[in-house]
């Protein structure tokens, strides 16, 4: 049931849809408004007919009517309209939209279709026009003519138009000039149009949907609106004997040398910033025109212009300009001038410094050829001492002591000017209590000052740059007259983030006041680059730095401080403030042996500049204890090479330490063989006797039991001993034993008074022959106690003496 229900509403829908396709909605509904362009904020009227047998066999009881107004819905009034027609009525009351789409839709079965349109626009009456004006080209007549207008709401047309008689003026027969294209608001009526040397009717009508507006009228003879070619200046010459007159010759154009013309001249010097003007001059000064009034020696440019003679003529271009250089007179300035002076040559002669101001180009009568400093005034029939000839505005000249004025004159080629005397004051007068300088602009100095307590007739204020500039004045200054004047602005050479000395002589009337000084910026920056950094000294806790000042040119003002950073690896940043008079800084607290980073950065009152990063490394020791360490060593050093010598030298300390051991074969006793024993003993086995080294003498004491048995009895004979088979070989050493005293050996010696105690028997030395050698003679028989006080080598005999 549900489906049998749906399929003819749907079948019914399709087949509204196709109707109104079919028939495009136009013959289903119309829909009619009042008006389709109203005033904007007007009301607004709209009708939607519906004819139910012209939209598919649909009920009238099934039509409902919707409005849209673009995207926004709107209601309607419906009702039963005549001949089974539905009829919506809908009123806008205030449209506020420029441009908008009016649609009135055919809702059914819940499903909404458009079936018609209007287009609705709102806008105002056009503006009306005006600044209307208009001018002849005399190239082709044509009259141009252009007016102002405001924006547009609506689609609007503008035409110029134009009567040439009264009776189309009353007619309101005008004739359509021109229609400017593109929205311009100009155009051109051609010369066909036109009536020239009569009045015509001009005027601007703009029209739309709205009304009409048209400008005011514009009445005017073609011919007086006309613009003029220019005129020509054919010659600009002075008059003789005249300095400050010329004479202009001109001519009018050929296109208007038969009109009334009212033409205007004029001048003006490279020094004046604005022209003279020379009006109402006729057709009638043609060819020559005479004017004075010049300046002496000037160059001035000259430019001619023409029109109509009538109100709202227009001025046609000027004409190309032309130059003309004024006769010169002698100057007629009277020089303002400014001195210092100093005594040299054990004070006979001064050297004076004068500067003055150069005249004005009013005041010159041309151009000035140079100036002249004498030391007295020109005389009738004498000339002046002069000391300087010169085109600059100083000079330095040398004069006798006691010269109190000078004579300066400005000359040019037609003559010299009165000579100004100028007073050479000393400078004895008391100085000013206070001087300031204030920035008044980036190119102006404020310099304000403390009156003197004397009476003050004027102040002088010199002012320089550092370092001096040779393009600039060395030494600038200007008068400041009035003895009430506590300041002065500076203007002349100024320059921003440059330093200038400012220097205040107070005037009194028989002498000139000390100056004061002080220095001062237009305007401040920061440094162009800060110092670089140097490493004076550097230890293990702390870092000496330096560094130079910045060259005056490039502090940009003034240095209110120095800041030192530094840091290491690990470390945060630490900082210290350096007064700007400081050159140096010594960084403390710093590790040894450790890598630091340190940059130093310039400040002045706008700001400041980092310079370069210089590296560094602490050391690990101090100096002081470099030096202490490097000493001690030098000192251990000393002292080894101390004791060396004195073991070398000191014979009681080396005789301690290596005992000097004395050598046998070098005694007399190896030399001494007994009376009897001239022939060499028989002994088996003995070699040859020979040289023969005595390595070792043994002396052997009697023993003091057996003094007194067989005194006489003859000692035994020294036994010669050789290695025992397969023992060390060695050198044959023979071995001395004395046993008893020898009564053929005479008396015994001693040396240093020592009483013999035992006679000895003199022996030579013998070689024996070898044999084994007793066990009781292997060890050496040399005693070094028992040889004290005796003497061995040469022919002495041998003796046991005892000491003393």
């Amino acid at each position: 049931m549900a489906r049998r229900g749906t399929g003819p509403s749907l079948l019914h829908l399709l087949l509204l849809l196709l109707l109104l396709s079919v028939h495009g909605g136009q013959g289903c509904a119309s829909l009619s408004v009042d008006s389709p362009i109203v005033l904007l904020g007007s009301a607004v009227s709209a009708s939607c007919t519906v004819r139910a047998e012209r939209c598919g066999g649909l009920q009238r009881a099934q039509i409902h009517i919707a409005w849209l107004l673009d995207s926004e819905p709107l209601a309607g009034r419906q009702q039963h309209g005549p001949a089974g027609t539905e009829l919506s009525n809908l009123t806008l009351p205030h449209f506020n939209r420029s441009q908008a789409r009016l649609w009135c839709l055919l809702q059914w079965n819940g499903t909404r279709q458009r079936v018609a349109m209007a287009e609705l626009r709102a806008g105002y009456p056009p503006a009306k026009p005006s600044n209307l004006s208009c001018m002849l080209n005399l190239s082709d007549y044509g009259l141009t003519c252009q007016w102002a207008r405001g924006a547009d709401s609506l689609p609007t047309s503008v035409a110029l138009k134009c009567a040439t008689s009264r009776a189309q003026r009353e007619a309101g027969a005008a004739l359509t000039g021109c229609s400017p294209r593109d929205g311009r608001h100009h155009c051109t009526v051609p010369r066909r149009l036109l009536q020239l040397y009569r009045h015509m009717e001009i005027w601007v009508s703009a029209r739309n949907a709205l009304g009409t507006a048209e400008s005011e009228r514009l009445r005017i003879d073609p011919m007086d609106v006309a613009k003029l070619e220019p005129p020509a200046l054919q010659s600009i010459e002075p008059l003789p004997g005249q300095p400050d007159c010329v004479s202009v010759g001109w001519r009018a154009a050929r296109s208007s040398a038969h009109m009334e013309l009212q033409c205007e001249l004029r001048y003006r010097s490279p020094e004046e910033p604005a022209w003279a003007l020379v009006p109402n001059i006729s057709e009638a000064a043609q060819p020559a025109l005479r004017l004075c009034g010049f300046l002496c020696g000037t160059r001035y440019r000259f430019q001619l212009r023409c029109r109509r003679p009538s109100p709202g003529a227009y001025w046609s271009e000027w004409s190309p300009g032309k130059e003309v250089t004024t006769q010169e007179k002698a100057p007629a300035a009277r020089l303002d001038a400014w001195w210092s002076t100093r005594r040299v040559g054990a004070g006979r002669r001064v050297e004076v410094q004068l500067r003055w101001k150069a005249p004005s180009w009013r005041e010159a009568n041309g151009r000035l050829r140079g100036y002249r400093v004498a030391l007295s005034p020109r005389q009738r029939g004498h000339g002046p001492l002069t000391v300087c000839d010169t085109s600059d505005t100083q000079c330095g000249f040398s004069a006798p002591a006691g010269t109190a004025r000078v004579y300066l004159t400005a000359y040019n080629a037609a003559g010299e000017s009165a000579a100004t005397e100028v007073v050479l004051l000393e400078q004895t007068g008391q100085p000013l209590a206070g001087l300031r300088a204030v920035p008044s602009g980036e190119r102006s100095l404020r310099v304000q000052w403390e009156r003197p307590p004397g009476a003050v007739a004027g102040y002088v204020v010199e002012w320089q740059r550092v370092p001096p500039e040779p393009a600039l004045c060395s030494a600038c200054w200007q008068r400041q007259r009035g003895a009430g004047a506590t300041g002065a602005l500076i203007r002349d050479g100024i320059e921003p983030f440059q330093r200038y000395n400012v220097s205040v002589f107070p005037l009194y009337e028989d002498a000139v006041g000390a100056p004061a000084h002080i220095a001062a910026y237009s305007k401040q920056k920061a440094p162009s680059r800060a110092p670089k950094l140097h490493l004076k000294s550097i230890s293990k806790s702390q870092a000496e730095l330096c560094w130079d000042s910045i060259p005056v040119e490039l502090q940009n003002g003034f240095i209110t401080s120095y800041t030192i950073f530094w840091a290491n690896s690990t470390a945060d940043v630490s900082s210290a403030l350096v007064p700007p008079a400081h050159s140096s800084f010594i960084v403390g607290n710093l590790k040894p042996s450790t890598l630091y980073k340190v940059h130093i950065m310039a400040s002045t009152a706008a700001g400041g500049t980092n310079g370069t990063s210089l590296i560094l490394v602490t050391t690990v020791l101090d100096d002081i204890e470099i030096q202490f360490l490097f000493l001690s060593l030098a000192l251990i050093f000393i002292l080894l090479i101390l004791l060396m010598i004195c073991f070398q030298k000191n014979g009681r300390v080396k005789k301690q330490l290596w005992p000097s051991v004395p050598d046998p074969a070098h005694s007399s006793l190896g030399t001494w063989v007994p009376a009897e024993l001239h022939r060499p003993p028989q002994v088996a086995g003995t070699r040859d006797p020979g040289p023969a080294t005595i390595s070792a003498v043994t002396v052997l004491e009697r023993a003091p039991g057996k003094a007194a048995e067989a005194p006489s009895a003859a000692p035994e004979r020294a036994q010669g001993y050789v290695q025992q088979p397969g023992a060390r070989a060695a050198e044959p050493v023979q071995y001395v034993q004395v046993l008893g005293d020898d009564p053929r050996a005479g008396p015994a010696r001693c040396p240093r008074g020592g009483s013999p105690r035992q006679p000895l028997l003199p022996y030579q030395n013998v070689r024996p022959a070898r044999r084994a050698e007793p066990a009781s003679l292997r060890e050496p028989l040399l005693h070094f106690p028992l040889l004290q006080g005796l003497r061995l080598g040469g022919a002495d005999e041998l003796h046991d003496c005892q000491r003393p």
